[in-house]
């Protein structure tokens, strides 16, 4: 791969990431100058959101706005998952850009104790001295800025949760909820079978779609907060299976 090719799919990995910011910031995480991070955006041709395709017709500026559109929607479901959390909660934030986006709505003084094995997160929750942080560790997987370990996953087994916020990237009503990689299966099966609570964020691109990783089946989900594009028939689904539903606006 030439390191034009590995340069733009970095920067694609970015903004899927962590959404909108600003050129220069995307110029600086890699290490070139704005004109280069100006001319990707225009090369880049189509690029794959959420389960939507953008165009970069216009450049820079139409795959932002589409992405700053984007962006918002992650941040709603962040700050709705971000409601239900209760004082002296025990809670676990999943890996995830969406499930991500609810650290920055937690209620403060809330007595919480949160465990994670996400660097972003722990990045974000590090100067909260009114939380508890608990953190599993391991080996640190920079596509996804996850950690995991056989002893990471030891020591979640010794948590109880009263509720766990999880991420997917895909949701079928037969082969059930799947994620792109093999190594956060074990963590995410151990969380569900150890928290009281299990919430999915996902927004609605994810319904239908299958990804390699099975980690859980539809039915052993409490809740799912999405946004309000997710069909009727998927809507009368999960009504079906007991899982209650929230969206956003």
């Amino acid at each position: 791969m030439s390191n034009k090719r590995a340069r733009q799919d970095k920067l694609i990995q970015i903004i899927k990431n962590q959404g909108m910011t600003a050129v220069r910031e995307f110029a600086s995480m890699l290490d070139v100058s704005e004109m280069t991070v100006r001319r990707d955006l225009e090369e880049i041709g189509t690029l794959s959101v959420g389960g939507d395709k953008y165009i970069s017709q216009g450049g820079e500026q139409n795959i932002l706005s589409a992405l700053e559109k984007y962006n918002e929607q992650k941040n709603k479901i962040g700050k709705l998952a971000a409601s239900l959390v209760s004082q002296n909660d025990v809670i676990i934030i999943d890996t995830g850009s969406t499930v991500f986006r609810m650290v920055q709505y937690l209620p403060v003084n809330y007595n919480l104790t949160i465990l994670c094995y996400n660097a972003n997160v722990l990045f974000e929750l590090r100067h909260r001295q009114d939380i508890t942080v608990l953190f599993s560790g391991g080996l640190y997987q920079p596509k996804s800025d996850m950690f995991e370990s056989i002893e990471g996953i030891q020591y979640i087994k010794r948590i109880r949760a009263n509720k766990v916020f999880l991420s997917a990237a895909g949701i079928n009503d037969k082969l059930g909820i799947t994620c792109e990689n093999m190594y956060e299966v074990s963590v995410k099966q151990a969380v569900i079978q150890y928290s009281r609570e299990k919430i999915l964020l996902v927004d609605s691109s994810k319904f239908g779609h299958v990804k390699s990783s099975f980690f859980c089946e539809i039915t052993d989900i409490d809740k799912i907060i999405t946004d309000k594009m997710l069909s009727k028939e998927w809507r009368n689904l999960l009504k079906g299976k007991g899982i209650e539903l929230l969206h956003i606006e």
